[in-house]
Protein backbone atom coordinates (compact mmCIF):
# COMPACT_ATOMS: atom_id res chain seq x y z
CA UNK A 1 0.00 0.00 0.00
CA UNK A 2 1.42 3.19 -1.29
CA UNK A 3 1.59 5.74 1.23
CA UNK A 4 0.50 9.36 0.17
CA UNK A 5 2.62 12.72 -0.22
CA UNK A 6 2.08 16.30 0.43
CA UNK A 7 0.80 18.33 -2.48
CA UNK A 8 -1.30 20.94 -3.17
CA UNK A 9 -4.95 21.21 -2.13
CA UNK A 10 -7.29 20.97 -5.51
CA UNK A 11 -9.52 23.41 -6.00
CA UNK A 12 -13.05 23.00 -4.80
CA UNK A 13 -16.49 25.06 -3.99
CA UNK A 14 -16.96 23.34 -0.87
CA UNK A 15 -14.78 25.39 2.30
CA UNK A 16 -12.12 23.03 3.41
CA UNK A 17 -13.15 23.27 7.27
CA UNK A 18 -12.12 19.23 8.43
CA UNK A 19 -8.78 18.30 10.25
CA UNK A 20 -7.59 15.11 11.28
CA UNK A 21 -9.95 15.20 14.46
CA UNK A 22 -13.13 16.41 13.14
CA UNK A 23 -12.41 13.77 10.66
CA UNK A 24 -12.25 11.12 13.09
CA UNK A 25 -15.15 11.98 15.28
CA UNK A 26 -17.29 12.11 11.86
CA UNK A 27 -16.45 8.50 11.10
CA UNK A 28 -16.66 7.26 14.21
CA UNK A 29 -20.56 9.08 14.17
CA UNK A 30 -21.68 7.85 10.91
CA UNK A 31 -20.41 4.46 11.59
CA UNK A 32 -21.75 4.23 15.50
CA UNK A 33 -25.86 4.17 15.69
CA UNK A 34 -28.74 1.77 15.19
CA UNK A 35 -27.11 -1.69 14.47
CA UNK A 36 -24.97 -2.20 17.19
CA UNK A 37 -27.92 -0.51 19.52
CA UNK A 38 -30.94 -2.51 17.92
CA UNK A 39 -29.81 -5.93 16.52
CA UNK A 40 -26.90 -7.23 19.02
CA UNK A 41 -29.66 -9.78 20.62
CA UNK A 42 -30.49 -10.63 16.72
CA UNK A 43 -26.61 -12.05 16.56
CA UNK A 44 -26.71 -13.52 19.30
CA UNK A 45 -29.81 -15.80 18.34
CA UNK A 46 -27.91 -17.22 15.43
CA UNK A 47 -24.65 -17.79 16.87
CA UNK A 48 -25.13 -17.76 20.87
CA UNK A 49 -22.92 -16.35 23.01
CA UNK A 50 -20.35 -16.18 20.68
CA UNK A 51 -22.18 -12.65 19.24
CA UNK A 52 -18.66 -10.80 19.01
CA UNK A 53 -17.44 -13.12 16.34
CA UNK A 54 -19.78 -12.20 13.47
CA UNK A 55 -19.22 -8.18 14.67
CA UNK A 56 -15.01 -9.16 14.34
CA UNK A 57 -15.63 -11.02 10.99
CA UNK A 58 -18.06 -7.72 9.86
CA UNK A 59 -14.96 -5.31 11.02
CA UNK A 60 -12.57 -7.27 8.84
CA UNK A 61 -14.90 -7.55 5.28
CA UNK A 62 -15.80 -3.71 6.19
CA UNK A 63 -11.77 -3.11 6.49
CA UNK A 64 -11.22 -5.14 2.54
CA UNK A 65 -13.27 -2.64 1.17
CA UNK A 66 -12.64 0.35 3.34
CA UNK A 67 -8.82 -0.11 1.51
CA UNK A 68 -10.60 0.30 -1.95
CA UNK A 69 -12.36 2.88 -0.84
CA UNK A 70 -8.99 4.79 0.54
CA UNK A 71 -7.17 4.19 -3.20
CA UNK A 72 -10.56 5.76 -4.94
CA UNK A 73 -10.84 8.97 -2.70
CA UNK A 74 -7.25 9.67 -2.38
CA UNK A 75 -6.97 9.11 -5.98
CA UNK A 76 -10.52 11.02 -7.24
CA UNK A 77 -10.72 13.25 -4.11
CA UNK A 78 -14.24 14.56 -4.97
CA UNK A 79 -17.29 14.62 -3.24
CA UNK A 80 -19.02 11.74 -5.49
CA UNK A 81 -18.38 8.39 -3.94
CA UNK A 82 -19.50 5.11 -5.31
CA UNK A 83 -21.59 6.78 -8.55
CA UNK A 84 -18.31 8.42 -9.60
CA UNK A 85 -16.07 5.89 -8.99
CA UNK A 86 -18.68 3.36 -10.70
CA UNK A 87 -18.93 5.93 -13.34
CA UNK A 88 -15.26 6.50 -14.17
CA UNK A 89 -14.22 2.16 -14.16
CA UNK A 90 -17.39 1.34 -16.62
CA UNK A 91 -18.78 4.29 -17.87
CA UNK A 92 -22.42 2.43 -17.89
CA UNK A 93 -24.96 4.73 -17.44
CA UNK A 94 -27.44 2.40 -16.38
CA UNK A 95 -25.07 0.66 -13.99
CA UNK A 96 -23.77 3.84 -12.81
CA UNK A 97 -27.55 5.07 -11.76
CA UNK A 98 -28.63 1.47 -10.60
CA UNK A 99 -25.70 2.21 -8.07
CA UNK A 100 -26.80 5.68 -7.12
CA UNK A 101 -30.07 4.90 -6.24
CA UNK A 102 -29.52 1.48 -4.34
CA UNK A 103 -26.95 3.59 -1.78
CA UNK A 104 -30.25 6.32 -1.53
CA UNK A 105 -32.24 2.91 -0.96
CA UNK A 106 -29.87 1.63 1.97
CA UNK A 107 -30.61 5.15 3.24
CA UNK A 108 -33.83 4.45 3.47
CA UNK A 109 -33.86 1.25 5.26
CA UNK A 110 -30.97 2.13 7.53
CA UNK A 111 -33.37 5.01 8.65
CA UNK A 112 -36.76 2.87 8.83
CA UNK A 113 -34.74 0.50 10.76
CA UNK A 114 -34.05 3.43 13.26
CA UNK A 115 -37.26 4.54 13.26
CA UNK A 116 -38.22 1.04 14.45
CA UNK A 117 -35.75 1.02 17.23
CA UNK A 118 -36.66 4.31 18.06
CA UNK A 119 -40.44 3.36 18.37
CA UNK A 120 -38.96 -0.05 20.88
CA UNK A 121 -36.43 2.43 23.07
CA UNK A 122 -38.93 4.67 23.59
CA UNK A 123 -41.63 2.02 24.93
CA UNK A 124 -38.91 0.36 27.08
CA UNK A 125 -37.86 4.07 28.55
CA UNK A 126 -41.35 4.86 29.68
CA UNK A 127 -42.31 1.56 30.73
CA UNK A 128 -45.11 1.52 27.92
CA UNK A 129 -45.91 -2.19 27.04
CA UNK A 130 -46.43 -1.05 23.67
CA UNK A 131 -48.05 -3.96 20.59
CA UNK A 132 -46.34 -4.07 17.43
CA UNK A 133 -49.39 -1.69 15.41
CA UNK A 134 -48.60 0.82 18.74
CA UNK A 135 -44.57 0.35 17.53
CA UNK A 136 -45.32 0.97 13.88
CA UNK A 137 -47.52 3.79 14.18
CA UNK A 138 -44.62 5.47 16.62
CA UNK A 139 -41.98 4.85 14.19
CA UNK A 140 -44.29 6.05 11.69
CA UNK A 141 -44.90 9.21 13.14
CA UNK A 142 -41.36 9.81 14.18
CA UNK A 143 -40.31 9.78 10.43
CA UNK A 144 -42.72 11.89 9.16
CA UNK A 145 -41.02 13.97 11.91
CA UNK A 146 -38.03 13.46 10.46
CA UNK A 147 -39.34 14.70 7.10
CA UNK A 148 -40.81 17.76 8.74
CA UNK A 149 -36.89 18.46 9.79
CA UNK A 150 -35.82 17.37 6.26
CA UNK A 151 -37.87 20.41 4.44
CA UNK A 152 -36.69 22.97 7.16
CA UNK A 153 -33.62 22.38 5.99
CA UNK A 154 -32.05 22.53 9.30
CA UNK A 155 -28.10 22.16 9.33
CA UNK A 156 -25.97 21.07 12.33
CA UNK A 157 -22.90 21.66 11.04
CA UNK A 158 -19.48 20.10 11.87
CA UNK A 159 -19.66 21.14 16.13
CA UNK A 160 -23.38 19.58 16.36
CA UNK A 161 -22.03 16.40 14.71
CA UNK A 162 -19.26 16.28 17.36
CA UNK A 163 -21.87 16.48 20.46
CA UNK A 164 -23.99 13.71 18.28
CA UNK A 165 -21.31 11.63 18.57
CA UNK A 166 -20.15 11.91 21.74
CA UNK A 167 -23.89 11.05 22.89
CA UNK A 168 -23.58 7.86 20.84
CA UNK A 169 -20.53 6.98 22.30
CA UNK A 170 -21.29 8.03 25.94
CA UNK A 171 -24.55 5.11 25.71
CA UNK A 172 -21.70 2.21 24.24
CA UNK A 173 -18.92 3.16 26.63
CA UNK A 174 -22.03 3.03 29.14
CA UNK A 175 -22.63 -0.83 28.43
CA UNK A 176 -18.82 -1.81 28.71
CA UNK A 177 -18.41 -0.02 31.87
CA UNK A 178 -21.15 -2.10 33.36
CA UNK A 179 -19.84 -5.09 31.84
CA UNK A 180 -16.71 -4.44 34.19
CA UNK A 181 -19.01 -3.66 36.70
CA UNK A 182 -20.43 -6.68 37.10
CA UNK A 183 -17.16 -8.75 36.12
CA UNK A 184 -16.25 -7.05 39.77
CA UNK A 185 -18.79 -8.32 41.49
CA UNK A 186 -18.54 -11.63 39.94
CA UNK A 187 -22.12 -11.60 37.97
CA UNK A 188 -20.52 -12.39 34.34
CA UNK A 189 -20.80 -15.83 32.55
CA UNK A 190 -17.85 -15.63 30.62
CA UNK A 191 -18.55 -19.36 29.60
CA UNK A 192 -21.24 -18.38 27.61
CA UNK A 193 -19.05 -15.75 25.46
CA UNK A 194 -17.51 -18.89 23.53
CA UNK A 195 -20.70 -21.25 23.44
CA UNK A 196 -21.79 -21.37 19.83
CA UNK A 197 -25.74 -22.13 20.40
CA UNK A 198 -26.83 -22.07 16.56
CA UNK A 199 -30.28 -22.80 14.94
CA UNK A 200 -31.37 -26.56 14.53
CA UNK A 201 -31.08 -25.97 10.49
CA UNK A 202 -27.67 -24.56 10.59
CA UNK A 203 -24.26 -25.75 11.23
CA UNK A 204 -21.58 -23.18 12.62
CA UNK A 205 -20.36 -21.75 9.17
CA UNK A 206 -23.77 -20.74 8.35
CA UNK A 207 -24.82 -19.78 11.22
CA UNK A 208 -21.34 -17.37 11.54
CA UNK A 209 -22.16 -15.81 8.29
CA UNK A 210 -26.07 -15.13 8.67
CA UNK A 211 -25.09 -13.76 11.63
CA UNK A 212 -22.18 -11.57 9.89
CA UNK A 213 -24.70 -10.42 7.04
CA UNK A 214 -26.74 -8.83 10.22
CA UNK A 215 -23.79 -7.53 11.75
CA UNK A 216 -22.36 -5.95 9.00
CA UNK A 217 -25.52 -3.19 9.33
CA UNK A 218 -23.62 -2.24 12.21
CA UNK A 219 -20.32 -1.21 10.49
CA UNK A 220 -21.28 0.61 7.60
CA UNK A 221 -21.06 4.14 7.59
CA UNK A 222 -17.68 4.73 6.87
CA UNK A 223 -18.22 4.67 3.09
CA UNK A 224 -20.29 8.17 3.62
CA UNK A 225 -16.82 10.06 4.85
CA UNK A 226 -15.62 10.23 0.76
CA UNK A 227 -18.37 12.63 0.35
CA UNK A 228 -16.81 14.64 2.71
CA UNK A 229 -12.97 14.38 0.70
CA UNK A 230 -14.02 18.34 -0.95
CA UNK A 231 -13.68 19.60 2.71
CA UNK A 232 -10.98 18.15 4.34
CA UNK A 233 -7.91 19.73 4.63
CA UNK A 234 -5.16 17.44 2.57
CA UNK A 235 -7.75 14.46 2.11
CA UNK A 236 -4.86 12.13 0.33
CA UNK A 237 -2.71 12.59 3.82
CA UNK A 238 -5.65 12.77 6.59
CA UNK A 239 -8.03 10.05 5.20
CA UNK A 240 -6.22 6.30 5.02
CA UNK A 241 -4.83 7.35 8.69
CA UNK A 242 -8.05 8.62 10.33
CA UNK A 243 -10.55 6.32 8.14
CA UNK A 244 -8.28 2.94 9.32
CA UNK A 245 -8.22 4.92 13.28
CA UNK A 246 -12.23 4.97 13.14
CA UNK A 247 -12.60 2.18 11.75
CA UNK A 248 -10.67 0.45 14.33
CA UNK A 249 -11.86 1.76 17.33
CA UNK A 250 -15.65 1.29 16.09
CA UNK A 251 -14.66 -2.16 15.81
CA UNK A 252 -13.42 -2.72 19.28
CA UNK A 253 -16.19 -0.87 21.01
CA UNK A 254 -18.73 -3.36 19.16
CA UNK A 255 -16.79 -6.68 20.31
CA UNK A 256 -16.42 -5.15 24.10
CA UNK A 257 -20.57 -4.38 23.60
CA UNK A 258 -21.13 -8.01 22.41
CA UNK A 259 -18.71 -9.71 24.72
CA UNK A 260 -20.28 -7.82 27.60
CA UNK A 261 -24.10 -8.32 26.45
CA UNK A 262 -24.23 -12.35 26.37
CA UNK A 263 -21.39 -12.55 29.43
CA UNK A 264 -24.75 -10.90 31.42
CA UNK A 265 -27.98 -11.64 29.75
CA UNK A 266 -28.88 -15.06 28.63
CA UNK A 267 -28.68 -15.78 24.79
CA UNK A 268 -32.21 -16.27 25.00
CA UNK A 269 -33.30 -13.06 26.58
CA UNK A 270 -31.01 -11.35 24.03
CA UNK A 271 -32.73 -13.32 21.05
CA UNK A 272 -35.62 -10.97 19.49
CA UNK A 273 -35.36 -8.26 22.02
CA UNK A 274 -35.24 -4.93 20.30
CA UNK A 275 -33.38 -3.01 22.91
CA UNK A 276 -30.98 -5.65 24.09
CA UNK A 277 -28.72 -2.96 25.59
CA UNK A 278 -30.94 -1.68 27.78
CA UNK A 279 -31.51 -5.27 28.77
CA UNK A 280 -27.77 -5.51 29.64
CA UNK A 281 -27.27 -2.54 31.46
CA UNK A 282 -30.90 -3.74 33.86
CA UNK A 283 -29.34 -6.89 34.09
CA UNK A 284 -25.35 -5.53 35.01
CA UNK A 285 -26.64 -2.86 37.39
CA UNK A 286 -29.65 -3.07 39.18
CA UNK A 287 -29.23 -0.86 41.58
CA UNK A 288 -28.66 2.26 39.51
CA UNK A 289 -30.78 4.51 37.36
CA UNK A 290 -28.68 3.81 34.12
CA UNK A 291 -31.64 1.45 32.83
CA UNK A 292 -33.66 4.67 32.81
CA UNK A 293 -30.77 6.87 31.10
CA UNK A 294 -29.80 4.30 28.36
CA UNK A 295 -33.33 4.30 26.48
CA UNK A 296 -32.74 7.44 25.89
CA UNK A 297 -29.32 7.93 24.67
CA UNK A 298 -30.46 4.81 22.48
CA UNK A 299 -33.55 6.84 20.81
CA UNK A 300 -31.02 9.66 20.36
CA UNK A 301 -28.58 7.66 18.43
CA UNK A 302 -30.62 5.92 16.15
CA UNK A 303 -32.74 9.12 15.55
CA UNK A 304 -29.65 10.80 14.59
CA UNK A 305 -28.95 7.63 11.75
CA UNK A 306 -32.37 8.09 10.45
CA UNK A 307 -31.74 11.92 10.05
CA UNK A 308 -28.77 11.24 8.34
CA UNK A 309 -29.82 8.83 6.14
CA UNK A 310 -32.95 10.13 4.82
CA UNK A 311 -31.09 13.66 4.36
CA UNK A 312 -28.57 11.68 2.12
CA UNK A 313 -31.60 9.55 0.44
CA UNK A 314 -33.35 12.71 -0.67
CA UNK A 315 -30.75 14.96 -1.74
CA UNK A 316 -29.44 12.12 -3.42
CA UNK A 317 -32.37 11.44 -5.56
CA UNK A 318 -32.15 15.46 -5.85
CA UNK A 319 -29.09 15.09 -7.86
CA UNK A 320 -30.21 12.26 -10.01
CA UNK A 321 -33.34 14.04 -10.96
CA UNK A 322 -31.34 17.35 -11.32
CA UNK A 323 -29.05 15.41 -13.77
CA UNK A 324 -31.37 14.15 -15.98
CA UNK A 325 -31.21 10.51 -14.94
CA UNK A 326 -35.29 10.17 -13.68
CA UNK A 327 -38.05 12.74 -13.86
CA UNK A 328 -36.72 16.02 -13.53
CA UNK A 329 -39.82 16.92 -11.54
CA UNK A 330 -38.04 15.33 -8.37
CA UNK A 331 -35.46 18.04 -8.02
CA UNK A 332 -38.21 20.98 -7.37
CA UNK A 333 -37.15 23.39 -4.76
CA UNK A 334 -39.60 24.63 -2.11
CA UNK A 335 -38.79 28.30 -0.91
CA UNK A 336 -36.38 27.04 2.04
CA UNK A 337 -34.30 25.74 -0.88
CA UNK A 338 -35.07 22.41 0.41
CA UNK A 339 -36.03 19.40 -2.50
CA UNK A 340 -39.32 19.10 -1.05
CA UNK A 341 -40.70 16.40 -3.90
CA UNK A 342 -37.39 14.15 -3.04
CA UNK A 343 -38.37 14.57 0.55
CA UNK A 344 -42.00 13.68 0.06
CA UNK A 345 -40.72 10.61 -2.48
CA UNK A 346 -38.34 9.12 0.06
CA UNK A 347 -40.08 9.65 2.73
CA UNK A 348 -43.24 7.94 1.49
CA UNK A 349 -40.83 5.26 0.56
CA UNK A 350 -39.79 4.57 4.17
CA UNK A 351 -43.31 4.85 5.58
CA UNK A 352 -44.31 1.83 2.92
CA UNK A 353 -41.34 0.26 4.21
CA UNK A 354 -42.22 0.32 7.78
CA UNK A 355 -46.10 -0.30 7.70
CA UNK A 356 -45.04 -3.43 5.10
CA UNK A 357 -42.21 -4.56 7.43
CA UNK A 358 -44.37 -4.09 10.57
CA UNK A 359 -47.08 -6.28 9.14
CA UNK A 360 -44.75 -8.75 7.45
CA UNK A 361 -42.71 -9.90 10.18
CA UNK A 362 -42.32 -10.19 13.82
CA UNK A 363 -38.67 -8.94 13.14
CA UNK A 364 -38.75 -6.05 11.35
CA UNK A 365 -35.90 -4.50 12.77
CA UNK A 366 -33.89 -7.28 11.86
CA UNK A 367 -35.46 -7.63 8.18
CA UNK A 368 -34.75 -3.58 7.53
CA UNK A 369 -30.88 -3.78 8.77
CA UNK A 370 -30.64 -7.32 6.94
CA UNK A 371 -31.58 -5.25 4.15
CA UNK A 372 -29.31 -2.08 4.30
CA UNK A 373 -26.44 -4.62 4.54
CA UNK A 374 -28.03 -6.45 1.64
CA UNK A 375 -27.81 -3.16 -0.64
CA UNK A 376 -24.68 -2.08 0.85
CA UNK A 377 -22.47 -5.20 0.42
CA UNK A 378 -23.74 -5.60 -3.41
CA UNK A 379 -21.99 -2.06 -3.61
CA UNK A 380 -19.46 -2.44 -2.05
CA UNK A 381 -18.68 -5.73 -4.40
CA UNK A 382 -18.94 -3.24 -7.60
CA UNK A 383 -17.10 -1.01 -5.85
CA UNK A 384 -13.81 -3.68 -4.89
CA UNK A 385 -13.93 -4.48 -8.51
CA UNK A 386 -13.59 -0.29 -9.97
CA UNK A 387 -10.83 -0.05 -7.68
CA UNK A 388 -9.10 -2.81 -9.88
CA UNK A 389 -10.48 -1.80 -13.23
CA UNK A 390 -9.08 2.18 -12.16
CA UNK A 391 -5.61 1.14 -12.39
CA UNK A 392 -5.63 1.55 -16.09
CA UNK A 393 -6.15 5.55 -15.13
CA UNK A 394 -3.27 6.68 -13.75
CA UNK A 395 -3.81 9.94 -12.17
CA UNK A 396 -0.61 13.03 -11.67
CA UNK A 397 -0.81 12.91 -8.23
CA UNK A 398 0.32 10.07 -5.67
CA UNK A 399 -2.31 8.16 -3.98
CA UNK A 400 -3.19 5.31 -1.39
CA UNK A 401 -2.77 2.33 -3.31
CA UNK A 402 -4.52 -1.14 -1.42
CA UNK A 403 -2.98 -4.58 -3.00
CA UNK A 404 -5.01 -6.24 -5.80
CA UNK A 405 -5.65 -9.72 -3.41
CA UNK A 406 -7.03 -7.29 -0.88
CA UNK A 407 -9.37 -6.50 -3.40
CA UNK A 408 -10.26 -9.18 -4.79
CA UNK A 409 -11.06 -10.71 -1.46
CA UNK A 410 -13.49 -8.07 -0.92
CA UNK A 411 -15.00 -8.91 -3.84
CA UNK A 412 -15.66 -12.18 -3.20
CA UNK A 413 -16.26 -12.01 0.70
CA UNK A 414 -19.61 -8.75 -0.24
CA UNK A 415 -20.72 -10.85 -3.22
CA UNK A 416 -20.85 -14.28 -1.14
CA UNK A 417 -22.36 -12.08 2.01
CA UNK A 418 -24.98 -11.06 -0.52
CA UNK A 419 -26.04 -14.26 -2.05
CA UNK A 420 -28.25 -16.57 0.00
CA UNK A 421 -25.21 -19.25 0.36
CA UNK A 422 -24.65 -16.40 3.39
CA UNK A 423 -28.18 -17.75 4.89
CA UNK A 424 -30.03 -14.29 4.08
CA UNK A 425 -33.67 -15.07 4.60
CA UNK A 426 -35.69 -14.35 1.11
CA UNK A 427 -37.61 -11.37 3.16
CA UNK A 428 -34.76 -9.09 2.40
CA UNK A 429 -34.29 -10.15 -1.31
CA UNK A 430 -38.25 -9.35 -1.23
CA UNK A 431 -37.40 -5.86 0.00
CA UNK A 432 -34.36 -5.00 -1.69
CA UNK A 433 -36.29 -6.45 -5.33
CA UNK A 434 -38.85 -4.07 -4.62
CA UNK A 435 -37.12 -1.19 -4.08
CA UNK A 436 -34.59 -1.69 -6.88
CA UNK A 437 -37.80 -2.16 -9.46
CA UNK A 438 -38.95 0.89 -8.45
CA UNK A 439 -35.66 2.42 -9.55
CA UNK A 440 -35.76 0.46 -12.91
CA UNK A 441 -39.66 2.18 -13.24
CA UNK A 442 -38.01 5.50 -12.50
CA UNK A 443 -34.94 5.14 -14.84
CA UNK A 444 -35.87 2.87 -17.85
CA UNK A 445 -38.46 6.10 -19.69
CA UNK A 446 -35.76 8.56 -18.94
CA UNK A 447 -33.75 6.41 -20.69
CA UNK A 448 -35.74 5.21 -23.88
CA UNK A 449 -36.68 9.09 -24.22
CA UNK A 450 -33.06 10.07 -23.99
CA UNK A 451 -32.60 7.60 -26.70
CA UNK A 452 -35.02 8.95 -29.07
CA UNK A 453 -33.65 12.40 -28.88
CA UNK A 454 -30.16 11.19 -29.51
CA UNK A 455 -29.09 12.62 -26.17
CA UNK A 456 -26.43 11.28 -23.99
CA UNK A 457 -27.35 10.07 -20.75
CA UNK A 458 -25.20 11.54 -18.02
CA UNK A 459 -24.79 10.14 -14.60
CA UNK A 460 -22.68 11.67 -12.11
CA UNK A 461 -22.87 12.02 -8.27
CA UNK A 462 -23.70 15.98 -8.46
CA UNK A 463 -20.58 18.12 -6.82
CA UNK A 464 -23.03 20.55 -5.95
CA UNK A 465 -24.70 18.62 -3.62
CA UNK A 466 -24.07 19.14 0.09
CA UNK A 467 -23.94 15.82 1.40
CA UNK A 468 -22.83 16.92 5.05
CA UNK A 469 -25.93 19.15 5.39
CA UNK A 470 -27.01 16.55 8.09
CA UNK A 471 -28.41 17.57 11.78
Amino acid sequence: MASTTDQPEEPTELRRVLGPKLLLLFIIGDILGTGVYALTGQVAAEVGGAAWLPFAIAFAVALLTALSYLELVTKYPQAAGAALYVHKAFGLHFLTFMVAFTVMCSGITSASTASRAFASNLAVGTDWEASNAQIMLIALGFMLLIAAINLRGVSEGVKTNVVLTMIELSGLLLVILVGLWAVVGGDADWGRVIAFDTPDDKNVFLAATTATSLAFFAMVGFEDAVNMAEECHEPNRIFPKIMLTGLGITGLIYVLVSITAVALVPVGELAGNDTPLVTVVERGAPDLPIDTILPFISMFAVANSALINMLMASRLLYGMAKQGVIPRSLAKVSRRQTPWLAIAFTTVLSLGLIAYVSNASDEAVQVLGGTTSLLLLAVFAVVNTAVLVLRRDPVDHSHFRTRAPIALLGVVTCVYLVTPLSGRPGSQYEIAAILLAIGLVLSVPMYVLSRRRGEPLQVSAPDDLPPHDIP
